[in-house]
């Protein structure tokens, strides 16, 4: 199969591919500072779950190669963490590194040898993933996705679309329909484009054509990924994920989230207290430049939703699947 490199650490500093220029341009960024790593997460030249919670890793890396003292290094980290607020891989990054922190004297290679480590367990996990979510996989069958769940979105192959890679490792020929998810289109540009690089067929819908294409094709399964999943089971994950799960629920097509552990956050009982970030009404207003509405017009633009409990079929994690009773099972999962 074929990768993007999406993040990778090149000795002292960060490389990572400006999502922001696909499916068009394939240009490489080096991160040399955790100032321009805040500004890589923060402007969505990173995004994805896993794949900011490894930028993370790698920005206070960065931050440890330029602090001279504790105050400058905690602050830094701070800085980081501010990033984003919904991703919860980006804590539990950061609440590792932070633990590395020490007393006296700066010490930047065991920074450095930690944010490598998360970097690469997460590489294991969306291997593990991809493996025990395409044992739902049929030959021959059509799935819908949403936003970006791939190699792009992670330090590795991928959440959701790595379930269809291992698939396609095993001899199963699969049909993604891909929402193009408005605003920042990261179906359109991102997941067709990683779909078609490992010569898996993709169908680009618009997002109002969820319920149609449900209804009137054979689907045989969603896969989506996450953001953050409460303790309950309730899932935070892109702008319209939540719709698709009621018509998924409308069309009696099962619904699966796929995420690893680091996105599980034990600490928050249900889904309604998961912060949501909102983004800038020019995302809404604008694309590439192109305005698109009144200049003076009020907007919302919630970057995630919460998908309750109820309407997932089960959680694909690296231990295995997670059926429901969410509150009973989901205590298999300890990061």
């Amino acid at each position: 199969m074929i990768w993007a490199k999406t993040i990778e650490w090149c000795g002292d500093h960060a490389r990572l591919i400006d999502q922001r220029k696909l499916p068009h341009e394939e240009v490489y960024i080096d991160v040399r500072t955790p100032e321009e790593m805040y500004d890589a997460i923060k402007n969505m030249m990173i995004r994805g779950a896993p794949a900011i919670g490894v930028a993370a890793g790698y920005g206070i890396a960065l931050a440890a190669l330029k602090s001279k003292d504790r105050k400058s290094l905690e602050n830094k980290i701070a800085l980081i963490e501010s990033a984003r607020p919904t991703a919860y891989n980006l804590f539990y990054a950061v609440k590792r590194m932070k633990k590395l922190i020490p007393e006296k004297e700066l010490n930047a290679s065991i920074f450095v040898e930690e944010a490598i480590k998360i970097h690469e367990e997460d590489k294991r996990l969306t291997e593990l993933l991809g493996e025990n979510g395409s044992e739902l996989i049929r030959n021959g069958s059509a799935y819908m996705t949403i936003c970006n769940a791939g190699a792009l979105a992670t330090g590795g192959i991928g959440t959701a679309l790595a379930v269809f890679y291992k698939a396609k490792e095993k001899g199963k020929e699969v049909t993604v329909f891909v929402p193009e998810t408005r605003p920042f289109l990261q179906g359109a540009r991102l997941t067709t484009w990683e779909l078609k690089k490992n010569k898996i067929k993709a169908v680009l819908i618009v997002d109002g054509a969820i319920p149609y294409i449900l209804k009137n094709e054979e689907i045989k399964g969603v896969f989506t990924g996450a953001d953050r999943i409460a303790k309950n089971g309730d899932v935070a994950n892109k702008i319209g994920t939540y719709s698709l799960a009621l018509a998924a629920r409308e069309n009696e097509v099962p619904f699966y989230v796929v995420a690893p552990g680091t996105t599980f956050d034990l600490s928050l009982k249900e889904g309604k207290y998961i912060p949501i970030e909102e983004r800038a009404k020019e995302e809404v207003t604008e694309f590439m430049g192109l305005k698109t509405a009144p200049p003076d017009i009020d907007v919302r633009n919630p970057a995630f939703d919460v998908t309750p409990n109820e309407l997932i079929g089960g959680i694909v994690t690296e231990k295995g699947i997670i059926y429901p009773p969410f509150r009973e099972n989901i205590g298999v999962i300890e990061c």
